[in-house]
């Protein structure tokens, strides 16, 4: 695709900063290169020298790089300015190739619509690129990597052929059947195979928990009486004051969170208002809250004072549990079995094997982190939509081939709009809008 303008801007980090970087593409990238830099330089070769506004003013010593189109990232003529990152050098350069002609300020996403437009990657890619930005955790980053590269789009185009095969065997039986290299009947082998793909789609659908998981961070939700100790894990866990540790029962009355990063998986630490009964009305609201949180997270911390012991009242969450603490507080008192751990906060005894525990659980439910899983909820709507018309298709009567083969063409465009094969125009907005400016 031909744009006639073309485009800049920052596609580093924050200002200020040791190096910072500014992007340019679209079929004005030469002119531009020779007014500011002097000259073009050679393909993919960093160039040392001034940077000089039409005037003559100088505006820094930089380094300037050329990638000829299509052999760029956004498949046009690319280039980048990598200048002294203050935020004057930065604003006087931006300004200075804002004035050339055919050029304009880049929008949120705008780079990597371009390549995408250019056919220089998928939008299961591009939507991988944009996690990989945003990644925090090694296992985000694996992930984001893995699909990057192309593991989305290679199982999803795997299904596309597969139900283009079957929705070419159904329309040759519907009119070649008196020909004689045409079986009599292909319906056996096309269903046969689409039931397969159903529960493949099925199986896949399901991952996307796991995917949620790598993205949003597997949830820990600390649990238990007033003064039981939760706000000062809360603020060992994260070795910072997230949460406010007073001896006044009640003192949390909302969630508190926090993220770790525990053997590279992202984990979410909330910690909730203490369960007691009677409580005020502000406190029971905050009391309300934590049940609610308790029953929707992947791992429930219950905490229990053993210095004043108590019947637990567990939360319907299935995975619970039971933390004793204080433990510093016991000396040599036998221990309840009923901890499964036993933690002081004071000391830091049983710290290190509560952070094995959750790191151990987080691994276990995320899985293989090599699994191909659906990362978005787009992709799972569009999923689903794909396995309702192949549903429809087996359902439909054997002489209604037409209505056959129109539900195998319905999935397949279901599957082609994940990486953007069919028309997907109503999404792109939407897609790139989540890119920063720049890239």
């Amino acid at each position: 695709m031909l744009f006639t303008d073309s485009i800049a801007a920052l596609s580093s980090g924050h200002l200020p900063s040791g190096v910072a970087i500014i992007r340019i593409s679209g079929p004005h990238v030469r002119f531009a290169l020779e007014t500011i830099a002097g000259a073009v330089p050679k393909p993919r070769r960093a160039h040392y020298g001034p940077l000089t506004a039409p005037d003559g003013r100088k505006i820094d010593q930089a380094l300037t790089l050329f990638f000829p189109g299509p052999q760029s990232f956004t498949g046009e003529d690319c280039g980048e300015f990598h200048v002294h990152g203050g935020r004057a050098v930065v604003a006087a350069l931006l300004e200075e190739i804002g004035k050339l002609p055919g050029f304009r300020q880049a929008e949120a996403g705008e780079f990597t619509r371009r390549a995408f437009l250019n056919g220089k990657m998928d939008l299961l890619e591009a939507e991988a690129l944009a996690d990989l930005i945003n990644s925090e955790t090694e296992a985000q980053r694996q992930f984001a990597v893995m699909n990057s590269a192309g593991a989305q789009s290679e199982l999803y185009l795997a299904w596309r052929k597969r139900l283009i095969h079957a929705r070419a065997m159904i329309e040759a039986e519907m009119d070649f059947s008196d020909e004689s290299d045409v079986p009599g009947s292909v319906s056996a082998q096309v269903w046969d195979d689409v039931r397969l793909l159903i529960a493949e789609i099925d199986r896949h659908i399901d991952g996307y928990s796991k995917a949620e998981m790598i993205r949003d961070g597997f949830d820990v939700v600390i649990l238990g009486a007033p003064n039981a100790g939760k706000s000062s894990l809360l603020n060992t866990l994260v070795q910072r004051e997230a949460a406010i540790v007073t001896d006044e029962p009640g003192t949390t009355r909302d969630l508190v969170e926090a993220v770790l990063d525990i053997s590279g998986l992202k984990v979410r630490i909330t910690d909730t208002a203490g369960l007691r009964e009677p409580a005020g009305k502000v406190e029971a609201i905050g009391i309300e809250r934590a049940k609610e949180r308790a029953n929707a997270a992947d791992l429930v911390l219950f905490l229990q004072d053993m210095s004043e012991p108590g019947e637990p009242q567990l939360p319907a969450n299935a995975s619970v549990v039971v933390i004793g603490t204080k433990q510093d507080r016991l000396k040599d008192a036998a221990v309840d079995k009923r901890y499964a751990l036993t933690i002081s906060t004071t000391n830091g005894e049983g710290i290190d094997e509560l952070i094995k525990l959750i790191g151990a659980r987080a691994a276990a439910a995320v899985g293989q982190r090599g699994d191909v899983l659906p990362s978005r909820l787009r992709h799972v709507e569009l999923l689903n939509g794909a396995r309702g018309y192949l549903e429809s298709g087996l359902s439909a009567s054997d002489g209604m081939l037409e209505l056959k083969a129109e539900n195998l063409r319905l999935a397949s465009d279901r599957i082609g709009k994940l990486s953007g094969a069919v028309d997907v125009e109503d999404l792109l907005d939407v897609i790139f809008s989540q890119f920063c400016i720049g890239k």
